[in-house]
């Protein structure tokens, strides 16, 4: 059976908790093999690592997002140091920069972001980059980030334009896109893709956010990821089998996740 792997969701959510069992049920029906529930505070990376403990196939990332880094108090960051060694737990983050809002300064968000690309470094987990309208301070972290040992990570749900790719590509990261690739006025992003290597390209949902086509303005959720990879395996003239199969194995190698050939 074709398999994909959802690697950006967010199975804490509240949106999740009437029906949480139905939603990963739903999306091993979908053929979706693995699914990795990311953190955004200390709270929610505690409670991905519960749900990753729950189901078989849920794995766990844990950070503390740039928007919530100014209320985060200095005993959050020491549990993320601590949630990073537990069982299940495939990544740091998602951390990175977000000039579009305004909830933390980006002196915090820098001091974050650098301590989320340290910890990665030192335990050799990947890590996990939200970039909104911050591309050329993400880069510039990045690569200071580089002199100091070699990067692993994604950027999720990827936005940006040609030239952030490279840069990000030529630092070694794998870029995902999310749902947003498939909405109509997205002809950009979807050139973007073209660009990117087969061997680095993820997919993923950010549910529950931002469904794709056509499930948009529905509740997102990591079964609809099929939906996106459809969208790009069509954009790259791939059978959509051959397509899942290249970002499956790009999704275990970068995540340590187990492999179903």
């Amino acid at each position: 059976m074709m398999q994909l792997i959802d690697t950006h969701c967010h199975l804490d959510e509240a949106a999740f908790d009437v029906d949480r069992a139905d939603v990963v049920a739903r999306a091993t029906a979908a053929g979706i093999a693995r699914l990795v529930s990311i953190g955004t505070t200390a709270a929610t990376s505690r409670r991905a690592v519960e749900i990753a403990a729950q189901f078989p196939t849920v794995y766990a990332v844990v950070g503390i997002q740039p928007n919530y880094a100014a209320q985060a108090a200095p005993a959050d960051w020491e549990a993320i140091e601590q949630l990073a060694g537990a069982p299940k737990v495939v990544g740091i983050g998602e951390t990175g920069l977000d000039r579009y809002w305004d909830y933390a300064g980006l002196d915090v968000q820098v001091d974050y972001f650098r301590r989320h690309l340290a910890l990665a470094q030192r335990l050799d987990r990947p890590f996990v980059v939200h970039c909104r309208e911050a591309d050329a301070d993400v880069v510039a972290e990045l690569r200071r980030a580089a002199e100091q040992g070699v990067l692993r990570g994604v950027m999720h749900s990827f936005t940006g334009g040609p030239q952030t790719a490279r840069d990000c590509l030529d630092l070694g990261l794998s870029i995902s896109f999310a749902g947003m690739v498939t909405f109509k006025k997205s002809q950009a992003l979807r050139e973007v893709v073209r660009e990117i290597p087969l061997d680095r390209l993820l997919v993923e949902t950010d549910a529950p956010y931002l469904a794709p086509q056509p499930m948009r303005g529905k509740r997102n959720e990591p079964a609809f990821v099929r939906a996106t990879a459809e969208c790009l395996a069509d954009l790259l003239g791939m059978p959509l089998d051959e397509f899942a199969r290249q970002t499956t194995q790009n999704a275990c190698r970068l995540f340590n996740l187990p492999y179903d050939a």
